[in-house]
């Protein structure tokens, strides 16, 4: 499948079933407003502005009915004719088990499990992001249809992937911020219904851009199809290591790490994306925990225009008194919770300990009315409080939307851009099937279909590796090699020598799995677990040909001992990649498609793990033996890079245009020259942003050609990076300023374009959090091309 066709194939899905003719709703459903005793409330008035229909909602209701509705499990009002909602419901890569709001008990046993995310990162293909999304959202309106899941999703999960120990680091699109913030804004206008541009039904479906901006009434008021969530507010990204827990950890951030590193994804997820709910993380951040930080909470609403609700993590608010111990008491922790701008507790703190608030005065009814007032706008935006007058294009999902073909083919899809090809030593790969007299597929996940990681649900029908390649290869042999992932003994190690001896192929699946890395559980080391290292070399030592490392998993592995070893011919990260998974691999090691994905994230040596997972620092430091962390600030040595991967085929790359020159002068604000420019101690110059009002006239545009030289189609992942010349103190070693996936057909040319914001793209945070626009000389590159830019001062 082309990536154009995959494109158009959730849009072509979604239009027909908007013009298609619907059954009545499931009576399944419950919702407010129905027709002939409750549907005459002005809160039902679909004509009225989602402010005003909330309010007449809060003026209706007592202290104690207010209260109830301040857990994720929100208590029915039956004088309304308003029925219990659950909150939280999970979609991070397909409709998972996590949440209690879903439910596979019922017409819907299944939902399409696509690749974990990091996996999918790994394409760098917006188009497939999208496509995914919205994919996952058609399942899970269907579900909602059949009474089998609400209508707000706690996902995407866009927390950076610091430290690559972190056992959720799989749940990311990775290590850097710029590529987190397009895939959040990706899912989330995606999932939520606005690309499709139907968010008040057929007559405003458009077959436009995907990534057209919103139109100016996609505000507060603006419909939505699924409410997704940004979390985890903000740097949060250790479970357990050592003495920190993720519900104790006060992590330490810098004004600069903060403003270029941790917030960009959440900025970008409310602004671009337009999310309507924020999830703020259990951690503390500066002393003081995120649920209960004023300033950082209401910065999203006052600075970033944040139009939806805040949810704590799951006990958030139980934990600022209880594992923080921020506060003397538990109703403190709720009153300072409810007045920092969390609006509702995942959990039951907040409905038990309220009433005694309230009563100590420690919040005022007005504080309540506030959250529910941000809570009842995303359900009125989402149609719960239409009645009669709901939205019947989206009411059309059914049972026969979830698990279909097309999101099937999706996945595959999914799977196959994302699977990121590390070594493949003399050409071993890709495998001509019809020349192959057996195989040997080894390992103690070779035959598992447990492989879509963390917030998984209910595959629709899941195929093991194993059975991937024995769809295509007329002997295959099987062992384990290990009882399972932890891999604590060799006793069946001579079963999978054996079986190794006698293939003329042999692939090992190693790796990571569940066991491993998940939440609540970091890894101590990088290496691959117990005596799976030796199982690889035991096997290498006694197979026909060099074999074939297959590595599973989210998180880095450092595997330098199958890199620099000939043995071990090809080395092929596959993460997650869901329940396509053995299709996916199967496609790629015989040929049928060539890998394109590339490392969303640094795959570091092993003495790593000697630097404290609890430091959050982004930027090297000499003074302390600190090597910094990401390819943006790392200095040490590398297992693989951040963008790392190769082909089948090989690409070349063309410079088309990119300027020379660009000149600050009449774009900086009228004030005296020694305030617009200011000069370090090396006569380093720079100006501020917030100096140049301008900055979208400065934009300028890159184009590159790329051919693609062998003899197999292909897709090629082009990453631009920038960095400068002299290099300022707290500087990147480099960022990416863009990225795309380009398909091209064997001796065929294609060109890619990027518009580079100087203030955006090469600019940093200074020590202060202040974004700096270095003038001077900077270097604009990608693959082996290198352009210098120089900004000239005014």
């Amino acid at each position: 499948m082309s990536e154009i066709q995959l494109f158009f194939i959730p849009i072509i899905v979604l239009f027909l079933q908007l013009i298609t003719p619907h059954s009545s709703t499931n009576p399944k459903i419950q919702s407010p407003c129905q027709p002939p005793h409750h549907d005459s409330y002005p809160f039902c008035n679909t004509s009225l502005s989602t402010k005003s229909r909330a309010r007449f909602l809060l003026s209706l209701l007592t202290l104690d009915e207010k209260i109830q509705q301040l857990s994720n499990n929100a208590s029915a009002v039956p004088r309304l004719g308003i029925p219990p909602y659950e909150w939280w419901s999970e979609s991070l890569h397909g409709i998972a088990v996590n949440g209690p709001g879903v439910s596979f008990d019922g017409a819907i046993k299944s939902a399409t499990g696509f690749p974990q995310v990091i996996l999918t990162a790994a394409s760098f293909n917006r188009s497939l992001w999208s496509a995914v999304a919205s994919a996952i959202a058609v399942e899970a309106k269907a579900m909602f249809n059949v009474g089998q899941a609400g209508l707000t999703y706690w996902a995407p999960n866009i927390n950076i992937f610091r430290d690559p120990r972190w056992g959720r680091g799989q749940e990311t699109p990775g290590e850097d911020p710029m590529v987190t913030s397009a895939f959040a804004v990706e899912y989330v206008r995606a999932f939520q219904g606005q690309y499709y541009a139907a968010a008040e039904g057929r007559e405003k479906f458009s077959f436009g851009h995907r990534r057209k901006e919103l139109r100016e009434e996609d505000d507060d008021d603006g419909k939505l199809m699924l409410s997704a969530c940004c979390k985890h507010f903000i740097a949060y990204d250790l479970e357990k290591w050592g003495q920190f827990t993720r519900y104790n950890f006060n992590a330490v951030v810098t004004d600069q790490d903060m403003a270029d590193t941790y917030q960009p994804p959440f900025k970008s997820c409310i602004q671009q994306g337009k999310a309507s709910c924020l999830m703020c993380s259990y951690n503390a951040v500066n002393g003081i925990p995120v649920c209960a930080d004023s300033g950082l909470l209401q910065k999203v609403r006052t600075e970033w225009n944040f139009q939806g609700y805040i949810t704590s993590d799951c006990d958030a608010v139980a934990t600022i008194y209880e594992d923080q111990k921020y506060t003397k008491t538990p109703e403190d922790a709720v009153a300072i919770a409810l007045k920092s701008g969390t609006d509702i507790n995942c959990g039951t703190y907040m409905s038990r300990h309220m009433k005694s608030v309230i009563r100590k005065g420690k919040v005022l009814e007005k504080d309540i009315d506030r959250a529910l007032l941000n809570l009842f706008s995303v359900q009125l935006r989402l149609g719960l409080f239409d009645g009669k007058h709901a939205r019947n294009g989206f009411r059309g999902y059914g049972p026969q939307d979830v698990c279909s073909s097309e999101h099937k083919k999706l996945a595959l899809e999914a799977a196959m851009q994302g699977i990121v090809l590390l070594k493949n030593g003399h050409k071993i790969l890709p495998l001509d099937k019809h020349s192959i007299s057996s195989l040997a597929v080894l390992g103690p996940l070779a035959n598992s279909t447990k492989l879509g990681g963390g917030y998984t649900g209910i595959p629709c029908k899941p195929k093991s590796i194993l059975e991937g390649l024995k769809d295509h290869v007329n002997i295959v042999y099987h062992a384990m090699g290990c009882v399972d992932v932890s891999c604590n003994s060799t006793d069946k190690f001579s079963e999978a020598l054996s079986v190794a001896k006698q293939a003329e192929y042999v692939v090992v699946v190693a790796g990571l799995d569940l066991s491993q890395e998940e939440e609540d559980h970091d890894r101590y080391s990088l290496l691959l677990p117990g005596y799976q290292m030796k199982l690889v070399n035991a096997v290498a030592s006694v197979s026909k040909r060099p074999l074939i490392l297959v590595l599973t998993g989210g998180g880095p592995l450092d595997v330098s001992f199958a890199v620099g070893d000939p043995r071990v011919g090809s080395i092929l990260w596959i993460g997650y990649p869901g329940e396509t998974g053995g299709t996916a691999l199967s496609e790629i090691i015989l040929g049928r498609y060539s890998p394109g994905g590339r490392l969303p994230m640094t795959w570091y040596p092993e003495s790593f793990t000697k630097v404290p997972m609890s430091d959050m620092n982004m930027r090297a430091d000499a003074s302390r033996n600190y090597p910094g962390r990401t390819y943006r600030f790392y200095n040490g040595d590398t297992v693989y890079p951040f963008g790392y991967g190769l082909s089948y085929t090989s690409f070349t790359y063309k410079l088309l245009f990119a300027p020379s020159k660009l000149s600050l002068q009449g774009f900086v604000q009228d004030r005296p020259q020694k305030n617009m420019l200011y000069q370090t101690s090396k006569g380093l110059d720079y100006v501020y942003v917030d100096e140049l009002p301008y900055c979208d006239s400065l934009r300028f545009k890159v184009q590159i050609s790329v051919t693609n030289k062998g003899d197999m189609d292909g897709s090629e992942v082009v990453l631009l990076f920038a960095k400068g010349l002299k290099h300022f103190e707290g500087s990147p070693e480099s960022q990416l300023i863009g990225f795309d996936r380009v398909s091209l057909l064997r001796n065929s040319t294609a060109e890619t374009s990027f518009v580079v914001d100087p203030c955006e793209h090469l600019s940093f945070a200074d020590e202060h959090g202040n974004k700096i626009l270095p003038t001077g000389d900077h270097v604009i590159a990608s693959q082996d091309l290198e352009h210098m830019v120089s900004i000239e001062s005014c």
